[in-house]
C-alpha cells in the first residue's frame, strides 16, 4: 500500500484503513539464559572430569573393574569424560539423573518415571536410554539416582527470566530504535496526481529509499522529486549524546549470567574469564560447587555399589578432587617437602600428585621422618636452672 493510498483513504471518509504493519508481542529469547546455564554446566563437568575415582579394597588402593568403569569407559559408547558431562547436564537441567547398570555398563537414562515411598524402596519405570526402553521395573537398590537440590533451581531461573528477559528484549528494541534512521519528508502529498505521477512517488519511497538505507550497499543514489524536501530526524542527528549503545544491553546480559552463576554456585569471574583473584575464585568454586557434587556422587556409588558391609571394611570408592586445581610445581615444592619430612607422603605419593606413574618399589613406598620431629616423651637432657627445673 503506497503512502498516497493511505492518505487518500483518510480524506475520502472510509470507515477503516488497511495498514501494512506487523504487530508482534515482545518475544523473550532464551539464548542468553541458555548461554549462561550451558557455560556453568560445562565448567562444572570439566572440573569433575579432572577428579580421580580411586577404589580401595580393605583399606588399600586397588585398580579393578570399578576403577576402569569410572575413570576410562563407563559403557561401550562413551568414555568417562563424555559420561560425566552427560550426567552433570542432566543433573543441572533436570535437577536429577538416573544411572542404570546393565551388563557391567553404566547407562544414563534420558527419561524415566519415579515413584517414591516412605517405608519401601522407590521404583523406576518407563526408563529410556537413547533408542532403548526398559520393560522391567527397577527399584532403588538397582539404580544410581542423583538429585541436585530439593527444589529445581533451573525452574527458579526460568521464572526469574520470564520477567528479566522481557526487560532485556525491551533494551534490545530500544537500542534499535535509538539507532534507527528517521527522515521527515516535506511535500504536497494531497494534490491530485495521475497514476504515472503517483507511481513515480511510490517508486521514490519504496525502491530508492530501500537502497538508500540498505547497510549492505556500498553506495546508493537517491533522486528526490521537485517539491519534496527530506530532513534527518534521527536521534543521533538531533543529539549526538543521545545515541543508543550496546553497553546497556551487555550489562543486562551480565545480570542474567550473574543470576545463573548465583543459583549454581559458580563464581562470576570464572564464567567471564576474569583472572583477578583467580585463586580465591577457584577455592570458592571447589568449596561450594564441586565438593558437594563429589560427595553426592561418591556417597551414591558407595551405598549402591559397595554396600554397608564392604564399606565398613574399608572397601569403597573415594573421589580425589585435589587434581582439579592446577598448582605450579615451584609453589608445590615447599609444601611437598614438609609433608615428606613428617611422613605424610612417600615418593610414590608425590609422583602421583604430580600426575606421574608411581615406581611401586620398596624404597619408594617407604615413609621418612626427619629427626626434628620426635615424641615429646622421649626427650631427655636439656639445661637445668638454679631451681633444678628441666627446660625443653
Amino acid at each position: 500500500m503506497g503512502i498516497f493510498d493511505w492518505f487518500s483513504a483518510i480524506f475520502r471518509g472510509k470507515d477503516y484503513v488497511t495498514l501494512d504493519t506487523e504487530f508482534a508481542e515482545l518475544v523473550v529469547k532464551a539464548h542468553y539464559k541458555r548461554l549462561a546455564i550451558d557455560t556453568c554446566s560445562d565448567i562444572i563437568a570439566n572440573a569433575l572430569t579432572r577428579c580421580d575415582f580411586a577404589t580401595f579394597e580393605n583399606g588399600k588402593q586397588k585398580r579393578g573393574e570399578v576403577h576402569y568403569l569410572l575413570n576410562v569407559a563407563p559403557n561401550q559408547n562413551q568414555n568417562a569424560t563424555e559420561f560425566f558431562h552427560s550426567l552433570i547436564t542432566h543433573l543441572i537441567n533436570e535437577n536429577e539423573c538416573l544411572v542404570v547398570q546393565l551388563n557391567d555398563e553404566l547407562l544414563i537414562a534420558d527419561s524415566f518415571d519415579r515413584t517414591t515411598y516412605a517405608v519401601k524402596p522407590n521404583s523406576y519405570k518407563n526408563i529410556i536410554v537413547a533408542d532403548f526402553k526398559f520393560d522391567k521395573t527397577f527399584y532403588e537398590e538397582d539404580v544410581f539416582y542423583f538429585k541436585l537440590n530439593d527444589r529445581n533451581i533451573i525452574k527458579v531461573i526460568d521464572s526469574l527470566y520470564e520477567d528479566y528477559g522481557k526487560l532485556l528484549s525491551s533494551g534490545i528494541n530500544y537500542y534499535k530504535r535509538k539507532n534507527n534512521k528517521r527522515y521527515l519528508m516535506k511535500g504536497d502529498f494531497l494534490k491530485a496526481q495521475t497514476k504515472e505521477e503517483q507511481d513515480a512517488v511510490n517508486s521514490m519511497f519504496e525502491d530508492q529509499l530501500s537502497d538508500w538505507f540498505n547497510p549492505d550497499k556500498e553506495g546508493a543514489a537517491f533522486q528526490i522529486s521537485n517539491g519534496y524536501e527530506m530532513s534527518d530526524m534521527s536521534d543521533g542527528q538531533k543529539n549526538t549524546g543521545n545515541v543508543g549503545t550496546s553497553r546497556d544491553i551487555r550489562e543486562l546480559v551480565n545480570d542474567v549470567i550473574d543470576f545463573v552463576a548465583m543459583g549454581l554456585h559458580v563464581p562470576r569471574g570464572i564464567i567471564k574469564g576474569d583472572v583477578a583473584d583467580i585463586e580465591k575464585q577457584v577455592d570458592s568454586f571447589l568449596m561450594f560447587c564441586i565438593l558437594p557434587l563429589v560427595k553426592l556422587i561418591e556417597a551414591e556409588f558407595n551405598r549402591k555399589m559397595y554396600k554397608k558391609e564392604s564399606y565398613l571394611k574399608r572397601t569403597y570408592l573415594k573421589i580425589d578432587a585435589s587434581r582439579i586445581k592446577v598448582v605450579d610445581l615451584v609453589q608445590l615444592a615447599s609444601a611437598v617437602d614438609k609433608l615428606f619430612a613428617v611422613g605424610g607422603l612417600c615418593i610414590d605419593d608425590i609422583l602421583e600428585l604430580l600426575g606421574k606413574e608411581p615406581l611401586n618399589t620398596e624404597w619408594s613406598r617407604k615413609r621418612y621422618v626427619t629427626k626434628n620431629y620426635q615424641d615429646a616423651d622421649n626427650l631427655e637432657g636439656g639445661e637445668t636452672n638454679e631451681s633444678s627445673e628441666q627446660t625443653v
